[in-house]
Parts: C-alpha cells; structure tokens; sequence
C-alpha cells in the first residue's frame, strides 16, 4: 500500500494543494454545492414526473367535455338536456355521453366528507364527487371492477342549492381502502353516510378515477353519484371510438349550437389538453431545475479547468524538471488527474451531507418522500466523471510541455 501511494506521488500533490489551499478550497465546496442542489433537484423531478404519470382512469386519448350555458328565458332545462345526450348518442363515433359536475385534473370541482358512521362528530374521509348518469361510466372510460353501474331509474335531479343525495354511489378503489382499511373488497354493499347523517349504499367499485386537484393527497379518491344538475348551466362529458376524437369535437360543437340558439356552447377542450394544463407549473419547473443543473455542473467544469490551467501556468519549470527527469506524458496527466480526484473527492464528501441535510429539511417541510440512496450515488459518480473530464484538457496540456520549453520558461 505505502509504495503504491508513493508511487502515485500522493504527498507532492497534498503539497502542492497546500500553497493554493483557496483555489482548492473554492472548487471543492463548489463542487459540494452542485451536488447538494442536483441531487435534490432530480429528486424533486422525479417526484413531479410520477405525478404526471399518474393514471387518470380515464379514456384520456378518446374524450373531450364541453360547457352549456343557457341564456334564453322560459327554458326547460331538463328536457333540453335528455335531448342533447340523445343527439350525442346518436351520431356514428361516439361511444358514450353524459352531463358531468366536474372533470379530473381540471382544478374545480365538488367534494364531500364519507363516514363509515353516522354523526356530526364522526371523522370522515375526503372525496371527490361527479354526478353522472348510466351512462358516465362509459363516457370516462373508466372500469368497474366490482359492483354494478347505475340504471337509468336510478338517476335523479338536483336543483341548485339542494343539499339531498342520492341512495347509491360508486366509489373508487383507493377512497374504499381509505374507508376500510386497506381491503376495498369489504366496501362492495356497505352503508356509508354523507353530510354527516344521509345514508349512501355502495353498489359498485370503480379502479381509478383522480380528482379534479392533481396536488391533494387524495387525489385518488372520488365517488360517482346518480344524480344530474338541474341548473342553466353545465358540461357534457363525450366519449369517442378510438381516433375519432379530434374529427367529432367540431361536429358535435357545431350540431349542439344548431339545435338550439338559446344557449352557448364553449369550452371545447380534450381530456390530454385538461392534463397538460394541470401540470403545466409541474413541467415548468421540471424545466427550470434541469436549468439549474447544466448551468451549475457547466460553472463547475469550468471552475475545474480554470484552476488547473492555473496551477499548470504557475508550475511550467516544476512540469518540464519532471519530464527531463525521465517522467511520461501519462504520468504528467496522472498527476494532475489525481489532483483534481482529490478536490472532487473532498467536495462530494462535503455535499454528500449538504444533500442530506436539505432532503431531510424538504421531508419536513413539505411532506416529501426521502433522498433515494441510490440517486445520491449516480450524483457523486456523476460529479466525480464531470471533474475528470473537466481536468482532462488541461491535464494533456500540461503532458505535452517539452522539457527544453519548460526550463527556459518562468516559474
């Protein structure tokens, strides 16, 4: 081991890092810098990108919603409404169609407190809600796992303002493992309550469908419930056979402002446009981290080359004494290789810790997940490989000095 570190010429480096201790010195916490925020920085990425992996349960490629808003007076909303979906329904391409209080991954939408208990002072479980009618299942495109869809005797109206619910309801996967602990199959036929005290029976279990709020931690749990808004204004919720979807967007827009000029018809908008504006702040700042990164792991390469090319200025006669003496172009490179190792060894080090300390301030403060071991170790072989290929260039430099060049030059 000791001819080993002699051989490697360990102790002349340490020296010589001894008389510029500050350039040493700045470029490892600079390094300890860059891997305290990359590290961190790609942690919070790849939070952001399982988000917006997450399945909707919708038949995202294939649906679109549109808004009704009715201005015309004496009008009769429900009857409107039946034969809107019956048009819908009718024309070749669409698989399914219903009226629709809310739509996922939109950002507003209702929700309602579940107790497996009746009581004003039962603890409930959060979830969203989407009236539907027999139809809204097929519409979503999402898949009954469990349970039976609702019929068409079981859809009811609700005025504006009222607060009565329905007898039945459909729940996903994840609002009944929340409900039930953990074994969502227990669900299927239980009596849960709503608004504290009104009696709801589940009839079926859906497997996903999120929420219209893509940062709530119950994203996951919602409910359908038979009921539909009897109101001047509201949204229908189109299915379409695969592919067709971009084609009977304009139609249908065009045939629903036809039938009936006592209303507006807007807001045309795909399920994959709600999605990308849902998480659009989320790629926004994916991109700006990314940034962050290049830009701190370019300063740091540049750093790196800037203090050797220094350090190889300062020692040009010290170079070409090494090469008269008998030392190769590689052995040169060595040195210098290994000088750098060494500062990028101690930077790593130093925000290896750094790393640490933010992630665990971040799991604190915001309720996140811990630093993967493993991405800590991809950032230090990382940071380690961009400082010897930092190093690199000037390194060749410095293994190129002739020894005739080298002693006629200034220390």
């Amino acid at each position: 081991m000791i001819s080993l570190f002699a051989r490697l010429e360990l102790g002349p480096i340490f020296r010589a890092l001894m008389r510029n201790k500050i350039g040493a010195l700045l470029i490892a916490l600079q390094i300890a810098l860059t891997l305290t925020i990359m590290v961190n920085a790609i942690f919070m990425m790849q939070e952001r990108s399982q988000q917006m992996a997450r399945p909707s349960g919708v038949d995202e490629a294939n649906t679109f919603y549109l808004s009704n808003t009715i201005f015309a007076q004496n009008y009769n909303t429900q009857t409107s409404m039946q034969q809107d979906l019956q048009r819908i329904r009718q024309i070749p391409g669409v698989v399914a169609a219903t009226q629709i209080n809310a739509i996922p991954l939109s950002g507003g939408g209702w929700s309602m407190s579940l107790q497996t208990k009746a009581g004003d002072d039962v603890e409930g479980t959060g979830a969203a809600v989407y009236m539907v009618d027999e139809q809204g299942i097929a519409a979503l495109g999402v898949e009954l796992i469990a349970g039976d869809n609702f019929h068409n005797s079981d859809i009811g109206w609700r005025d504006v303002g009222s607060t009565k619910w329905p007898p039945k309801a459909l729940i996903s996967k994840a609002l009944a493992e929340a409900m039930f602990e953990g074994n969502w199959k227990t669900a299927l036929g239980k009596t849960v309550y709503i608004d504290n005290h009104q009696p709801v029976q589940i009839t079926g279990i859906i497997n996903t469908l999120q929420a219209p709020w893509n940062g709530w931690n119950g994203v996951e749990r919602s409910m359908l419930v038979p009921q539909q808004l009897d109101g001047r204004g509201s949204r229908y919720f189109i299915r379409t056979e695969p592919g067709r979807r971009d084609e009977l967007m304009p139609v249908i827009e065009k045939m629903l402002a036809e039938t009936d000029r006592g209303r507006i018809i807007r807001n045309v908008t795909s399920m994959e446009q709600t999605r990308d504006k849902s998480y659009q702040e989320h790629q926004a700042t994916n991109t700006i981290l990314l940034t962050v990164i290049i830009v701190l792991t370019l300063i740091t390469g540049f750093g790196i080359v800037g203090l050797a090319m220094f350090s190889i200025n300062r020692r040009t006669r010290q170079i070409g004494t090494r090469r008269a003496l008998g030392a190769s172009q590689w052995q040169v490179m060595r040195y210098f290789m290994l000088e750098n190792l060494l500062i990028s060894t101690a930077g790593v080090v130093l925000g290896t810790a750094g790393a640490i300390a933010l992630n665990i301030w971040l799991v604190s403060t915001f309720s996140m997940s811990p630093l993967s071991p493993v991405l800590l170790l991809i950032g230090v072989v990382a940071l380690l490989i961009v400082g010897q290929l930092a190093v690199s260039y000037p390194a060749l430099v410095a293994s190129k000095i002739s020894p005739a060049t080298a002693t006629r030059g200034r220390a």
